[in-house]
């Protein structure tokens, strides 16, 4: 097993090196003078000279390159070309609101969507399949704008239950928190939940045929030992790779709710930085939201290991 992690683990550190490649490529491949497009052409050339120099922008780009990795190392992302702060400064402000966020979708989307799966497959063709498995089809036919906006006329607007826009820190007023996060906490968990219950209830019912099912039952074994403890269990590898890639959204997938819903997380922050070209942030956020989906895949890949010993052994 420890081969096998560390093995994954130096993959994960090439992949994290190819990734910092392409977000310092940014600065490089966008057309044009990243300090002029950054300042506006009405500029004056002794500002777009200051800031060329500010962002080594003047230096050979290997040397621009070692510079950019050395202050990343040390914690400083560079300045804010439009907000005039630290980019570092901003991205602690921003990201624990959009983590907030997805760890509450994921804390709800991932046992919902088993639990779901599960009951469709052991009550495969009756109503509650098909009515689990009709309202999961059609979540996971709606864009998540129009869920929002959907959720936003009935609760908000309609029936008056909900805020339509705003966001509490949970430190500060949990209550308050869950009262703002409730709708767009919902149209990022319902996501979840749809493609981790199709995948599940595909993935227990090809277990549950399988002989060493039948042998259990056989033996006169609980059925809820048979279904949760040995057919869910020989299922989830396929469910893991989903969960990890609905991982990943608690970053780089809440731009469209945070938009929706008036959250000012890294979503928002990323989406104002392209807008108005301050490549700083475009850049340090790129990485970020990569390096959370590298963690993210060694984090399944490890799981992978714990749950069926045949892949660590196959795969070292």
């Amino acid at each position: 097993m420890k081969t096998y992690i560390l093995k994954r683990i130096l993959i994960s550190l090439l992949i994290v090196f190819l990734v910092s490649l392409f977000s310092f490529s940014l600065l490089q491949i966008m057309p044009g003078d990243p300090a002029r497009l950054a300042l506006g052409f009405e500029a004056s050339e002794e500002d777009v000279q200051a800031l060329r120099e500010e962002m080594n922008l003047d230096k050979p780009i290997l040397t621009q390159y070692f510079l950019w990795l050395r202050n990343l190392f040390q914690g400083d992302l560079g300045q804010s070309v439009i907000y005039k702060r630290p980019v570092a400064d901003m991205i602690a402000e921003r990201l624990p609101r959009t983590v907030n966020l997805g760890v509450f979708s994921l804390i709800l989307g991932i046992p919902i969507g088993i639990v779901c799966g599960v009951i469709c497959a052991i009550k495969r063709g009756k109503i509650a399949d098909q009515g689990i498995t009709f309202f999961m089809t059609l979540i996971m036919g709606m864009p998540v704008f129009w869920l929002g906006i959907l959720g936003i006329l009935v609760f908000a607007v309609q029936l008056e239950l909900l805020p339509i826009q705003g966001y509490t820190p949970p430190t500060k007023d949990f209550g308050d928190f869950v009262y703002h996060a409730i709708l767009p906490v919902s149209c990022i968990f319902l996501g979840m939940s749809a493609s981790i219950c199709r995948q599940t209830r595909t993935n227990v019912l090809d277990s549950i045929n399988q002989d060493y099912i039948r042998t259990a039952r056989a033996n006169g074994l609980p059925e809820g030992s048979v279904v949760y403890k040995h057919a869910l269990k020989n299922a989830l590898i396929p469910v893991i790779t989903i969960i990890g890639m609905q991982v990943r959204v608690v970053i780089g997938g809440s731009l469209l709710v945070e938009q929706l819903f008036n959250i000012p997380g890294l979503g928002t922050l990323l989406t104002t930085a392209l807008n108005n070209r301050d490549y700083m942030i475009v850049q340090n956020c790129t990485l970020l939201i990569a390096l959370f989906t590298v963690v993210a895949n060694l984090a399944v890949d490890i799981a992978y290991g714990f749950i069926d010993p045949r892949i660590r052994i196959t795969r070292r």
